[in-house]
């Protein structure tokens, strides 16, 4: 595919999660995940950003490295993920909106060579976007309340 810059002999993490493989370390486990189907996965990011905890990536299940080359159903079904979760975090935690982010090759920060959907809780002043560098990773035990509350709801819902 053009616009690929995934590395040779790559162990996409996204692939490995969807997979049902816990990764290392703090990394994504499977008990982050607040949602499966045979298309889209998604779980609480184990990197967060200061005023916005418990974020969540979005993924096709299958490999597609970037936008370019995601099939357009398939591309809304994770869109339609990203719009459950958003009515999750505003029954669940109270937010004030939320933001859907997505980034495509290295200039455009894209760090996982797998398309994915970030999806953030919002809150008045929150400065997101002026504090992206503030990122930082968490533990599966900070992770777990958020992704409790997250799958109960989605269940039901």
């Amino acid at each position: 595919m053009a616009f690929s810059h995934q590395p040779d002999g790559y162990r996409c993490p996204a692939c490995r999660v969807v997979a049902g493989e816990d990764l290392r370390d703090d990394y994504t486990k499977q008990a982050d995940v607040v949602y499966r189907d045979g298309a889209v996965t998604a779980w609480v990011s184990s990197a967060w950003w200061p005023m916005n905890a418990g974020h969540v990536l979005v993924v096709p299940n299958k490999h597609h490295e970037n936008v370019y080359g995601i099939p357009d159903a398939l591309l809304g079904a994770v869109q339609a993920v990203g719009k459950r979760v958003a009515l999750a975090f505003k029954a669940t935690y109270g937010c004030d909106g939320t933001s859907f982010r997505q980034h495509n090759e290295p200039a455009g920060n894209q760090e996982l060579w797998h398309y994915h959907l970030h999806v953030f809780p919002r809150y008045a002043g929150d400065d997101l976007y002026l504090r992206t560098r503030e990122r930082r990773d968490t533990t599966p035990d900070e992770r777990a309340p958020y992704a409790e509350r997250l799958r109960r709801y989605l269940d039901q819902h």
